[in-house]
């Protein structure tokens, strides 16, 4: 399959590229994108529909609420699908293998005892990386609002959602503001909503969307039934983190409850190690369920080590992945209904609002906590929508001014 970044087509969601170009590009996406699963979103933007225009806004909306429904890594499964869109399912694997590698090598070798981001320099990196967040997500709400949420209907729906995801906390909220965001587009004409974005076609028959679900229920059947026979061995360590990639919505800091329950709670590791690890993963890019990693490798339960980190991701990331394949066959039946532009159209608006409500809370209740973190995350938007900077570029800007911050106030 030809390369197809440069091509026209790709603008209208037709174009398809190559498993390398893939690779590519999600390597990149996974050593620059920091902040946490929301802050995925506006870099997935900024790369795959603003600056390679694979597929349009519209689009990308439909498949972050997607990723919003179903359980597990929400941004790693929008990564996943978009590589399947892009180049089949080893583009699926490349989008994986590509994005995650980064954060998991380097809690692994946290892991291993190396020592990170320690001291002024490293606390001032961990503060101008989440500074930066507030850019890239007050950017990407800046951006999807206009497309997605531009007339009043649409407007009022994305401020609903977000007041909604506001006061309701947790995953329960999203959820049920996706699902009257949708009820209420109903009450849009669809001459309102549609645009010329043709839906999204995945490489995915019925037959294995269905076979993928199956999987997913025997998996989650059967591994507990495998780690009963040794409690300690790596089939408990696969059953336990399968468990929490298969129960948690939202992903991201949602899971680690889960998490700690199936590790800490049975003995595996301390709470002192959990702790420590849980702040290493807040300063690496990339998913933050690669916290897995770390936890597969100090656990006392299983090989540990290498293959610990290895049976931990497997196992944490395979339910939602297995669930993203079964669903998107039905889906794209779905998306063709006549009703469905303006169910949409409501559900995206909803992804606006919920976008901005994880801007106010917990991506800049987190990171500014004054007049400075304040200024720097509006040089950071500055330089993203108006300098048109490459996001890793304003990263890297946003680490240095943290660590100049660290030292003003300290």
């Amino acid at each position: 399959m030809a390369n197809s970044v440069e091509q026209p087509a790709a603008t209208e969601g037709a174009g398809r590229g190559s498993v390398g170009e893939v690779f590519r590009v999600f390597a990149k996406l996974g050593v620059t994108s920091f902040g946490g699963p929301v802050a995925h979103l506006g870099y997935f933007r900024d790369e795959l529909v603003q600056r390679r225009k694979w597929i349009s806004d519209r689009q990308y909306a439909d498949l972050v609420a997607i990723g919003q429904f179903l359980p597990g890594p929400a941004s790693s499964q929008i990564g996943f699908g978009m590589g399947l869109y892009r180049a089949g399912f080893m583009g699926a694997l490349a989008a994986f293998v590509a994005f995650t590698l980064p954060s998991a090598i380097a809690l692994v070798l946290f892991a291993y005892g190396a020592s990170f981001f320690t001291g002024p320099i490293g606390e001032g990196v961990i503060a101008g990386l989440k500074i930066v967040a507030v850019a890239i997500v007050a950017q990407a709400v800046w951006g999807l609002g206009k497309k997605l949420a531009p007339d009043r209907h649409r407007a009022t729906i994305a401020v609903g959602a977000a007041a909604l995801t506001l006061l309701w906390a947790g995953v329960g909220g999203q959820v049920i503001a996706i699902v009257l965001g949708a009820l209420a587009g109903l009450l849009i004409r669809r001459s309102d909503v549609e645009d010329d974005s043709p839906a999204l076609k995945f490489p995915v028959s019925r037959t294995v969307g269905v076979i993928s679900l199956v999987l997913f229920a025997v998996i989650l059947v059967v591994a507990p039934l495998l780690a009963s026979f040794n409690e300690s061995g790596n089939a408990a360590v696969f059953s336990s983190f399968y468990r929490s990639g298969a129960l948690v919505f939202g992903g991201g800091h949602v899971v680690l409850p889960l998490l700690q329950a199936g590790t800490v709670d049975v003995g595996w590791l301390s709470n002192e190690q959990f702790l420590a690890g849980y702040g290493a993963a807040q300063a690496v890019p990339g998913p933050l369920f690669t916290f897995a990693a770390y936890l597969g490798a100090v656990s006392s339960a299983g090989s540990g080590g290498v293959i610990g980190a290895t049976v931990g991701l497997i196992a944490i990331f395979l339910p939602g992945f297995l669930l993203l394949i079964g669903i998107l066959p039905f889906w794209n039946s779905v998306r063709e209904h006549p009703r469905a532009y303006s169910l949409m159209s409501g559900a995206n608006a909803a992804v606006v609002g919920i976008l901005l409500a994880a801007l106010y809370d917990p991506v800049f209740t987190t990171a500014i906590t004054g007049a400075g973190p304040f200024v720097l995350a509006l040089v950071g938007f500055l330089l993203l929508t108006q300098w048109k900077l490459a996001p890793w570029m304003v990263v890297v800007i946003s680490a240095i001014g943290g660590i100049a911050l660290e030292y003003l106030l300290f």
